[in-house]
């Protein structure tokens, strides 16, 4: 639930081994249909990861659980654009003010693709962004959200939801329901077809688009898709993965519990649903009937365990969901596609799962 990681980090390690996830990753890697697929033998680094992660180790900046939140925010401000994929064209982009249930508002950018029109309405992506919680923006995003809209032909709604310390569990996850159903609103204003939504997320962006999904259904909003990009969805490091890459891959063990400390107000947290939607057990719902799921995974992410066993649980509750595992790649390579060109593939992937769910709807 992390990503917004500085790519120039030093890394320090810590271990813990648990394979309680190990069984699900395997039964878990899903067709459209939710049919088991073999997995793959394990694949090497990405050469042009591989460098990535060759400059974090020779750049020695100071990794963010050394760093105060302002610090780590500044600096993943200024990290972020450095690989992404070039700017995409857009009709317009204009900045949104969304009320929140506490009384206050967040920002929001709407991108555009095309000019609106009330004779052909466009769908959107309500999108949000990676960082723990704590870090990232809507500028961090800003290249991959119109990437998103101009590949997809779609409008996006990229959310500037609150962060944290300065705002802890479960801010995000009301500015980011309040986001979805303020669009869904407002749909018409913005030349939007209210039928024809979908929610997408990387990281902690993910978690809090899972959590959407199910408030989604609840409040009866019917979504065309729900699009996690290696989301986190469990409150603890126990899986095989946290284990064997918690260190040396961009995203650390550390760093991560830095992200936990910084968002969560008790430990009890950990354990709410809105937190840990694989296995929160503090009222929990149903997960039957949500989305449809399209779930990206990398094969050297400390999250790829629970992103795998999360598509198994929603495929129990009976949903659609598609899994797919990308080898090779880190945390975060999703912002990579200006440097990694296989990344470019994923996007493809990412962008066909949106267009073939807005034409189903």
């Amino acid at each position: 639930m992390f990503c917004g990681v500085h790519w120039l980090t030093v890394i320090s390690i810590r271990t813990a081994r648990n394979a309680r996830l190990t069984h699900a990753w395997h039964h878990a890697r899903l067709s459209v249909h939710g049919a088991p697929q073999a997995p793959s033998q394990p694949m090497p680094l990405n050469p042009k990861i591989a460098q990535v992660l060759d400059m974090i180790e020779r750049a020695k900046r100071p990794s963010y659980h050394h760093q105060t939140p302002q610090q780590a925010r500044a600096a993943y401000e200024k990290s972020a654009p450095i690989l992404d994929v070039a700017s995409a064209p857009m009709h317009s982009v204009e900045e949104c003010v969304v009320p929140t249930r506490d009384g206050r508002t967040i920002g929001a950018r709407l991108y555009l693709p095309v000019a609106p029109s009330l004779a052909e309405p466009l769908p959107a992506l309500v999108y949000y962004h990676g960082g723990g919680f704590t870090v990232g923006s809507v500028d961090t995003h800003d290249a991959l959200c119109r990437m998103f809209a101009h590949d997809a032909q779609c409008a996006v709604l990229s959310v500037d939801y609150r962060l944290a310390p300065e705002h802890r569990f479960p801010t995000a996850v009301n500015d980011a329901d309040d986001a979805l159903q303020w669009l869904h609103r407002e749909a018409a204003t913005f030349g939007i077809d209210a039928e024809r939504l979908a929610v997408g997320g990387d990281s902690a962006g993910g978690t809090l688009a899972t959590v959407c999904a199910v408030l989604a259904r609840d409040a009866g909003i019917r979504l065309a898709l729900q699009m996690l990009i290696y989301p986190g969805v469990t409150g603890y490091q126990d899986s095989e993965s946290h284990a064997r890459l918690a260190n040396g891959y961009l995203l650390t063990q550390d760093t991560i519990q830095w992200f936990f400390t910084q968002y969560v107000r008790d430990r009890a947290d950990r354990d709410d649903w809105r937190f840990a939607p694989l296995d929160g057990t503090r009222d929990a719902p149903s997960f039957a009937g949500v989305a449809p799921a399209w779930i990206a995974t990398a094969e050297y992410d400390p999250l790829s365990d629970e992103g795998a066993a999360y598509a198994e649980k929603l495929r129990a509750a009976g949903n659609v969901v598609t899994l797919v595992s990308y080898p090779g790649m880190i945390h975060e390579f999703f912002k990579m596609g200006g440097y990694v060109p296989e990344v470019r593939a994923a996007h493809a992937d990412a962008v066909a799962a949106l267009k073939a769910a807005f034409d189903d709807v």
